[in-house]
């Protein structure tokens, strides 16, 4: 009966919200900051968002586990000899963690209460076939659907897992980037002299990736110090081929992902950014009735929580290869299917790693399109080794030209050390409500 409540709650919240959007004209005026146009007479170009997102947790003891408004805004311009410039940030406050003050602690609510940051800042400087950014700014090398391969630059804000969208997860870096484009050749050059790391939460938290730290154990971060000595870098090549979209990058960088440190046997933790080097590559051909596409990553220097209570800090060193295939199909106009198969392959496996020396899973995603203001979506993960997956169904719903509403569930099913089953207890029902503008 709670999780029934709460999830009529969270509905009614959400129609609450479409009905002042179909109904008020003066939200819409309040919030067409430029409406995507040029701000009179400026030449600068605004634009941006605001949502309101809610999700209650509904394994016992059931609880709101976002209750999140958001708002972020961009402006983009022109200067002279062709240089572009853009600037975008982000606000946001979240109710949930002080609302269920009984549930979270202190840490997890100061760091989820609220959040303002920026995240664009660069300008581009063409120059013939070269083009210059320089400043904060995103940089993609790989997009298979719902995972990272090898998309190895970006930060991310993984307090939910990898549930929100990727655009909303990424964390832009600040870089300095060099691209010459010729014909069908790419070529990039990358340099990050202060490097963003991914956003994980605090102990506690519902997507917290160490379950086995109990709510509210301080686990502190060494964050490596603002000099040229942690900075990264790294350069990357594609051409067009007969068809294959191919391209080869390396990467050498701190971590953008912790890896936990055992300091004591107490026990206390830390989060560590050790410096690991990434070699890998990206394929995609468009073979008629469907699209073939890939990616995989080589890295060393990565090291992984281990049970063997003699290992130093709790970690083994391991090289690892991850690869992932998968198809985009099309159907009828209105169905759309992905299908992945990924690995990862440990190289250095030994025993007390909690994982097998090949790691395999499986993705599959459904979409249908229901007239032209409804989807319908699922997407499903599963390892392959063992029980241990992820099933995700959703209905979207663009009501307005500018608005869209989404509600869904988010399950998960797993032993705790799998990279689903971890979550077991953080199985979700959420609504959203966005506005563009």
């Amino acid at each position: 009966m709670q999780v029934l409540k709460g999830m009529l709650v969270a509905v009614a919240c959400a129609g609450s919200t479409l009905v002042m959007a179909a109904d008020d004209a003066d939200l819409d005026a309040l919030l067409n900051v430029g409406g995507g146009a040029e701000a009179a007479g400026s030449g600068i170009k605004l634009g941006g968002y605001a949502d309101f997102g809610a999700a209650y947790t509904l394994p016992d003891p059931g609880h709101w586990s976002k209750l999140r408004a958001r708002m972020e805004l961009a402006a983009s311009g022109q200067l002279g000899g062709g240089m572009k410039w853009k600037v975008s940030g982000r606000v946001e406050a979240d109710g949930a963690p002080d609302l269920e003050r009984g549930h979270y602690s202190g840490a997890v609510r100061r760091d989820q209460r609220a959040d303002a940051s920026l995240r664009e800042a660069y300008l581009d400087v063409p120059a013939g076939d070269w083009e210059f950014r320089l400043g904060r700014q995103h940089v993609v090398w790989g997009e298979m659907v719902g995972f990272f391969f090898a998309d190895v630059v970006s930060a991310r804000d993984l307090r939910e897992f990898l549930l929100p969208e990727f655009e909303a997860l990424r964390i832009p870096q600040w870089a300095a980037r060099a691209e010459y484009f010729g014909g069908e050749t790419h070529f990039e050059l990358l340099w990050v002299p202060v490097a963003s790391y991914d956003r994980i939460g605090k102990p506690g938290t519902d997507f917290y990736p160490y379950p086995f730290i109990p709510s509210g154990t301080h686990v502190s971060e060494k964050t490596p110090a603002h000099d040229l000595r942690n900075g990264n870098w790294g350069l990357r090549a594609s051409r067009l081929i007969a068809g294959w979209d191919l391209s080869a990058f390396y990467y050498d960088s701190l971590n953008v992902e912790p890896t936990l440190y055992r300091t004591s046997f107490a026990p206390t933790y830390e989060l560590r950014h050790d410096r690991i080097r990434q070699t890998g590559g990206t394929f995609s051909k468009d073979m008629g009735q469907f699209v073939l596409k890939g990616e995989l990553v080589h890295t060393r220097g990565r090291k992984f929580n281990t049970q063997d209570l003699a290992a130093p800090f709790g970690l083994k060193s391991s090289d690892t290869f991850d690869y992932a295939v998968g198809l985009d199909i099309p159907y009828d106009s209105v169905w759309r299917f992905n299908v992945q198969y990924f690995e990862r392959v440990y190289y250095d496996h030994a025993p007390g790693l909690p994982v097998d020396r090949n790691e395999r899973g499986a993705s599959l995603q459904i979409v249908r399109e229901i007239g032209n203001d409804f989807e319908v979506e699922l997407l499903a993960a599963s390892s392959l080794n063992r029980q241990d997956y992820m099933l995700r169904p959703k209905l979207t719903w663009k009501f307005a030209p500018e608005w869209r509403a989404v509600m869904g569930v988010d399950h998960f099913e797993g032993r705790s050390t799998g990279l689903f089953g971890r979550f077991d207890d953080s199985d979700r029902a959420y609504v959203e409500v966005r506005r563009w503008f």
